[in-house]
């Protein structure tokens, strides 16, 4: 694969980045329903743990991040500040508060799916992680991630339709993180939901023109969709399904999947969103790459292409907060892949 890769002095950056903001309660975007005038509160005492990062999802992917980094270098300058935040952030009763923040009438649908993809996504790195007290953290976040497992697994039941924008709402999205966590904790069951679903409603997919990237996109409909694919197919069954569903990617079609988007303003959070779209195809082209047979051409189009959207936006997870409170979750992601 060609581009950066995560060395130590990235991983100390990321740290940092992550550090500054996990804790950081304002400026903050709060989605709150209110039955009342007595209902206003502050981030920090609506949600105890996930107050900080601009929002609750960037809050938990920022801890992930974090405990992503500590396993992978646990002698991070960091190490000791991330540990002593996650044993105070990490508590029966926080947890308690962040559980019953779902449980508020209107909060059934709050961060669907997209935060409760990314808070399974944490918890399955909690589970097994070498930390000397990630079995504390891992435990006392269970009774949240129980409850998330089982509102994604039952939303997933009434769901008749995915949706395919490139945007939080996107379900091939939720379901490649919610998959891993079934995968890390032995989950049969849920597994075998999510892989049933994502066959029934991508299986038949063919000849993807990939309309994109919309404006404000940080997710490629296509790549994403094939990267959840990737995730649960049998090898032979999923080269088999991504040459239906991109026949012309060995020439470089659609052309725009192949380029990163331009980012024109990146002080204005939708219009930066488009790095994180260049992160996380850059994540899904390095995937999709080690999926194909050596000498496939596709292999070598595809992890040069991977390096581009790296090169293009990896320089820019930190500047601005509009983008420095959750990019570098995506940098990880790319790197890592």
């Amino acid at each position: 694969m060609t581009g950066p890769t995560l060395d130590r002095a990235l991983a100390e950056r990321l740290a940092g980045i992550a550090r500054a903001h996990v804790a950081r309660e304002y400026p903050s975007v709060l989605v709150h329903v209110l039955a009342g005038p007595t209902e206003a509160a502050t981030p920090r005492a609506l949600h105890p743990i996930f107050f900080g990062s601009f929002d609750w999802h960037s809050c938990v992917h920022g801890h992930w991040l974090l405990a992503r980094l500590l396993r992978l270098h646990p002698d991070l300058s960091h190490a000791n500040e991330i540990a002593a935040h996650f044993d105070q952030a990490f508590t029966p009763a926080k947890v308690a508060g962040e559980r019953a923040y779902f449980e508020r009438p209107g909060a059934g649908g709050f961060e669907r799916p997209y935060g409760w993809a990314w808070l399974l996504k944490l918890a399955a790195e909690l589970a097994g992680h070498p930390a000397p007290r990630a079995g504390d953290w891992a435990g006392a976040l269970e009774p949240l991630t129980a409850a998330i497992g089982d509102r994604i697994a039952a939303f997933l039941a009434r769901s008749d339709y995915p949706v395919r924008a490139g945007v939080h709402s996107n379900s091939a999205f939720a379901m490649a993180l919610a998959h891993d966590h079934a995968v890390a904790t032995g989950d049969a069951a849920r597994a075998g939901l999510i892989a049933a679903k994502a066959i029934a409603w991508y299986g038949e997919d063919a000849d993807c023109q990939a309309w994109e990237p919309s404006g404000d996109d940080f997710l490629s409909p296509a790549l994403i969709e094939a990267e959840l694919m990737r995730r649960l197919m049998a090898p032979g069954s999923f080269r088999a399904w991504f040459s239906r569903f991109l026949p012309r990617a060995a020439a470089g079609e659609p052309a725009t999947l192949f380029l990163p988007a331009r980012v024109r303003d990146r002080s204005d959070g939708k219009i930066a969103h488009l790095d994180g779209l260049n992160l996380s195809r850059a994540w899904c082209l390095r995937g999709l790459a080690r999926a194909l047979e050596p000498g496939d051409p596709r292999r070598d189009l595809f992890g040069a292409a991977a390096g581009r959207h790296l090169a293009a936006s990896l320089a820019h997870v930190a500047g601005d907060y509009v983008g420095e409170h959750w990019l570098a979750s995506f940098a990880l992601l790319a790197l890592e892949a």
